[in-house]
């Protein structure tokens, strides 16, 4: 369980760090291509494309193959592909070389919270943000990193160097992973009267775990808005510096690590309902300030409140939906989420071109406020650990 437990931790890691890594550089990539804000959200639509179309064959091929060997496999891919970018030079190559990155960032994300959910029935405790956290602080790390070389690295040495690190942990952390025994939960008989450790439902994929799905689908639109579009409004909007620009999202991701670091202890304090109503209510006004702040002092500001309210909307929505439906519950909820965070930043250049990016980051808002009331109208019917 040990070395299970600290392998998941390792790929959620190097899933964040290697994702980050490249959200920093997206501002010199755009450079480079000479692409509008319209068309290098086109350009990101390949990232979506092939995480979603990966996302739905995932949950398929972790029933046959196993979770554990379709997250390494993933996260190769995830790794090597990071390192494409920089070498295209126009807005439809960038968008080509993204369909293998979000392949394998999709593929990575429904294989590895699959088997997180497999180890969190196991242990009977809900202990899902803390893997969501290494996600986060990986985050926090390759965009700091990136951040402290933008002046100094080209994009394509830098992905490279990232390609490399994601390749190197993924081998030491995927013999650990493939070597470790499938944990098997325990029977729903034994399992605390919160539902917390039952083995997860092999049931169909209901309404409910879709709606989960738009739960994380909102909250996850303001991660990927955050993560790619960060940066440009710190350095476009608010004129910061490429260095200050890239701490947007570091301290955004920051934020959610010490969110999610002391998301179990919320969730057995408040229930899961009320720590989501509360997270995404915080992220709402977060993000106002956020997009409307004056100044790169308050924005960052913003930034921190906004990580801090989203912190375990996610993770929860998802764990959510592994204990009604199992790995099919996983990936449909996973697919819906995951798809939200990576059509947030399309969404966001489309109305960036329209009216302004600061109007744009609203939209995060807003469904923030959403994922809240969604979550205090299921309260009751999704499984909670109070």
């Amino acid at each position: 369980m040990r070395q299970l437990r600290y392998a998941l931790t390792a790929f959620f890691a190097v899933d964040g760090f290697v994702f980050a890594g490249w959200v920093v550089r997206i501002p010199a990539v755009k450079e480079q291509t000479g692409a509008s804000a319209s068309a290098l959200g086109l350009a990101l639509l390949g990232v979506s494309a092939g995480a979603v179309v990966t996302m739905t064959l995932t949950g398929r091929l972790c029933q046959r193959l196993g979770n554990h060997p379709v997250t390494v496999g993933a996260a190769l891919l995830l790794s090597a592909s990071v390192a494409l970018p920089p070498h295209a030079h126009s807005a439809v190559v960038l968008g080509a070389v993204l369909l293998f990155f979000g392949a394998g960032f999709g593929g990575m994300n429904v294989a590895v919270n699959s088997a997180a959910v497999d180890l969190v029935a196991a242990l009977g405790r809900p202990v899902m943000p803390g893997f969501h956290a290494a996600f986060s602080l990986g985050g926090m790390v390759g965009a700091g990193a990136g951040g402290l070389v933008a002046g100094s690295l080209s994009p394509a040495w830098h992905l490279s160097g990232l390609a490399l690190i994601g390749v190197l942990v993924t081998v030491v952390a995927g013999r650990a992973l493939l070597a470790a025994e499938v944990p098997v939960p325990p029977r729903a008989s034994d399992a605390g009267a919160d539902g917390v450790g039952a083995r997860p439902a092999a049931g169909p994929v209901g309404w409910l775990v879709v709606v989960l799905g738009v739960v994380a689908a909102c909250t996850a639109y303001g991660e990927g808005a955050l993560a790619d579009w960060s940066a440009l409004h710190l350095r476009e909007t608010l004129l910061a510096s490429e260095g200050l620009a890239a701490a947007g999202y570091s301290v955004f991701a920051l934020a959610m690590t010490v969110g999610r670091l002391s998301g179990t202890w919320l969730l057995l304090r408040l229930g899961q309902t009320r720590a989501m109503v509360a997270g995404g209510t915080v992220a709402a006004a977060g993000m106002l300030l956020a997009s409307l702040a004056p100044s790169v002092g308050l924005a960052l500001v913003g930034f921190v409140v906004t990580g801090l309210g989203l912190a375990n909307l996610f993770p929860v929505a998802i764990g959510q939906a592994g204990a009604l439906a199992g790995p099919r519950g996983v990936a449909a909820a996973s697919t819906v989420g995951y798809g939200g965070m990576l059509l947030g930043p399309v969404a966001i250049g489309f109305l960036a071109e329209w009216f302004s990016l600061a109007a744009a980051l609203t939209s995060v808002a807003a469904l923030s406020a959403v994922a809240a009331v969604i979550a205090y109208a299921l309260r009751g019917s999704a499984p909670d650990a109070a």
